[in-house]
């Protein structure tokens, strides 16, 4: 029996002809023609004024957190239901960490909470749109505008994703991107940040020159560059951007495939997750999602153990997410938790992903879709 994997990466067919120019070219470093080609389609797609690529999602939460220069005694709200990379972005610049809950419904930031969590030291919301499903822009935007806070998007899931048609990572300060290869387009490692504030730009492509003004001298701007801030190697290879842009070149074939395993996976599990108490995933209005990922959430924490070693007795890997940072080592020590956090808490024992890349076929989705309705909760 064919293992069915949780995550793989799709192969576009043509990485290594794009990896043989780079290879067979002077420029191995980055910002090079592949770099530029990347970039340009991503702030065609997205429509963000300016991006710079990155070497991962995390190097871009890293980046935003220089830019906006913060630092010890600053506070930033963040869920609890995250990646531990969205408060680490925040702990090593000796700021704050705040932990909040998030929403039932999307599992996204709970924004009455983050009000509730604003402070006089205060700078900033990093917010998470989980799954690609968009948190309420609306409301988040208006209390960042009421105290004057920067808005830093998480939108390591959501490349393809929409709110209102406006594409997610661009209603912030900063969009921060993954191309890890779990995510739907990768180049093993990676990342973007999308700047939306022209203002910002310059000196965020000094700090990502290891706080040199290289680009500026690549333009001719200035006749030598040197040291002139803090600053780190945030900058990927011409060989990462050249497998990236192969995937890029493929996004809609990429969106296609996910897009029907999700679609799958919500007809063929409705009947069964109605009638033994099972909630599917759900995409509320106003938000257009990019199948990143497909959750279920189990009536117990018994039932999601028991259910995930159920599919995993048939060879089909699916596995819990998060556990909420307010409860880890590092969020005790390094973050502060001002409101208890109970729906992420209780989220995180419940919930379980399913399979989604785009190289499953319908016949591993309608597998998935069997093993996984002929599990009956409480009958371990």
């Amino acid at each position: 029996m064919r293992q069915i994997m949780f995550s793989k990466p799709y192969r576009a067919g043509h990485e290594e002809s794009y990896l043989a120019e780079v290879l067979a070219s002077t420029v191995w470093h980055g910002d090079g023609e592949f770099t530029k080609r990347a970039t340009t389609w991503l702030t065609e797609l997205t429509g963000a004024p300016s991006a710079l690529l990155t070497t991962s999602g995390t190097h871009a939460l890293e980046l935003a957190a220089v830019v906006l220069d913060l630092g010890p005694g600053d506070e930033v709200i963040v869920p609890t239901f995250t990646f531990p990379s969205t408060a680490t972005a925040i702990a090593l610049r000796g700021a704050t960490p705040v932990f909040v809950d998030v929403v039932p419904e999307t599992l996204n930031l709970d924004v009455e909470a983050a009000a509730a969590a604003v402070t006089e030291r205060t700078r900033a919301i990093f917010v998470v749109h989980y799954g690609g499903v968009a948190a309420d822009l609306d409301r988040l935007t208006e209390l960042a505008a009421a105290h004057d806070l920067a808005i830093v998007e998480d939108n390591a899931h959501g490349i393809g994703a929409y709110y209102d048609g406006r594409h997610l990572g661009t209603f912030g300060t900063f969009g921060a991107q993954s191309w890890h290869d779990t995510k739907n387009f990768t180049c093993g490692e990676g990342g973007a940040l999308l700047i939306n504030d022209p203002e910002l730009l310059e000196r965020a492509e000094i700090v990502r020159e290891k706080g040199t003004n290289r680009s500026l001298f690549l333009r001719g701007q200035v006749d030598k560059y040197t040291w002139v801030d803090q600053g780190s190697s945030f900058l990927p290879s011409e060989l990462q951007s050249a497998v990236l842009m192969a995937q890029f070149d493929c996004y809609t074939e990429i969106q296609q495939k996910r897009h029907a395993v999700w679609d799958g996976y919500a007809a063929g599990l409705r009947d069964w997750a109605t009638e033994h108490g099972v909630t599917l995933m759900t995409v509320p209005e106003r938000r257009q999602h990019p199948a990143h990922l497909y959750y279920l959430l189990l009536p117990t924490r018994a039932d999601q153990q028991a259910f995930i070693a159920g599919l995993a007795a048939e060879e089909i890997v699916a596995p819990f997410h998060y556990q909420p940072l307010h409860d880890s080592p590092a969020g005790k020590q390094l973050g502060r938790t001002p409101f208890p956090c109970d729906v992420a808490g209780d989220r995180a024992h419940r919930l379980v992903r399913l399979p989604l890349h785009a190289n499953l076929t319908e016949a591993d989705v309608d597998r998935v879709v069997s093993v996984a309705t002929a599990y009956r909760p409480g009958s371990r």
